[in-house]
């Protein structure tokens, strides 16, 4: 394509990433007054100067330049001409599909996965949940002992070690907060004091700032739940139409994904409840007031908390190979439920998360239940656990929290 477009909230790393990807671009910052300025009044001869190939951080800036792009790109069609960076808005969407549409690629950039944070493969969820049990080595014969073997490189750099689960999550995964080992409630508080501020009353023209935040924080003491909006909406004080405008803001943003129930039959799927799961579990407990990880261990919303960062590792590993992520959840009239359903078209995978430890002997009751459901081919299934042990019971493969 003659443009890329990356998309993603704030401090995703978006603009670290394509400068490293391109370093041979002239890059142009869009945030900057003196060249927004320059865009905005004489487009034609601003791409006249910028080169033949560019990158234009924070596009959003400047929408209207996206049509003098379009233009552009048809008079010379070359491969990768343009990358676009922007943070996911409802203006920036909107312009592209009107102008660009055939000519650009649009990727989305999250947060940091696990397996980055980890310098670790990539977490492949078929290839789990299909793994056979591993055999029992047979007995080693006397002999000295071998000097440990170095961790494997990935990328130029070793494995890190496991962190603490909690205070991983309390953490999040913004990659600032890793990169300059930030305090992570100073620098939450800072980015959501800038998406509300800034983004949400440019974008949506919110007057009812404090009514808008109390929704945001509402809605995270929601994640992993099945989402009432009525109830939401009632509790924020705003209406009903209110709340949806307001949590399609939120998803735009790359904050929040919702998950639909899954049903074969799809006019269903549009009648029942989604589950809410915001996309950073740091900014969840930032928004709660969860100011330690002891604090986060400790917490009655710790299991749904945990079950966010589970999603939200899943959402990753689909967006980073370009992909929507087709995550469902999925339950039944007598109170069966599965946590997350990926649904890959010819199988399905059933994901069941428990912040636990311990995996309790009814743990995969659920799970087996929907495997042994009539008519159902699929017959695997996985078990992420808040502890650190691999093994496979039956067949559901079991994960430990950090997906490896």
């Amino acid at each position: 394509m003659p443009v890329v477009t990356v998309l993603g909230p704030r401090q995703s790393g978006k603009t670290t990433l394509v400068r490293q990807a391109f370093p041979d671009h002239e890059y142009i910052n869009l945030e900057r007054p003196d060249q927004r300025a320059v865009a905005m009044e004489d487009p034609l001869g601003f791409l006249e100067t910028i080169g033949r190939n560019a990158i234009l951080d924070e596009v959003q800036r400047t929408p209207e330049l996206l049509s003098y792009i379009q233009v552009a790109v048809d008079e010379e069609d070359r491969p990768g001409r343009f990358i676009l960076t922007g943070s996911s808005d409802f203006l920036l969407m909107e312009s592209i599909s009107q102008t660009l549409a055939g000519r650009t690629s649009v990727l989305r950039l999250l947060p940091f996965s696990m397996s980055e944070l980890l310098a670790r493969p990539t977490f492949d969820p078929v290839a789990a949940a299909t793994a056979a049990p591993a055999a029992p080595a047979p007995p080693a014969p006397p002999a000295a002992p071998a000097p440990p073997a170095a961790p494997a490189p990935l990328g130029g750099t070793e494995t890190s070690p496991i962190p603490d689960k909690w205070d991983c999550l309390w953490r999040g995964f913004y990659p600032r907060i890793h990169d300059k080992q930030l305090n992570p409630s100073r620098w939450l508080a800072d980015y959501h004091r800038t998406y509300v501020e800034r983004d949400v009353r440019e974008v949506l023209k919110i007057q009812d700032m404090d009514g808008f935040e109390r929704f945001v924080r509402l809605a995270a003491a929601r994640t992993g739940c099945e989402l009432n909006l009525t109830e939401l909406a009632a509790d924020a004080g705003i209406s009903q139409p209110t709340a949806k405008s307001w949590l399609t803001a939120l998803r735009v943003g790359s904050l929040v994904v919702l998950l639909p129930p899954h049903h074969h039959n799809y006019r269903k799927r549009l009648r029942k409840r989604p589950k809410l799961h915001f996309l950073d579990v740091g900014l969840v407990c930032y928004l709660l007031g969860i100011n330690e990880a002891s604090v986060l261990a400790n917490h009655p919303l710790r299991g749904a908390i945990f079950e966010s960062y589970v999603v939200a590792e899943l959402v990753k590993l689909f967006a980073n190979q370009g992909q929507e992520a087709p995550l469902f959840h999925w339950r039944d009239a007598t109170g069966h439920e599965i946590d997350v359903l990926i649904d890959l078209g010819t199988k399905q995978i059933p994901v069941e998360i428990k912040s636990g430890v311990t995996v309790a002997s009814d743990a995969l009751d659920s799970l087996l239940w929907w495997l042994n459901l009539s008519g159902n081919s699929n017959d695997t299934g996985l078990l992420v656990h808040g502890g650190t042990d691999r093994s496979r019971r039956r067949n559901v493969t079991i994960l430990p929290w950090f997906l490896a």
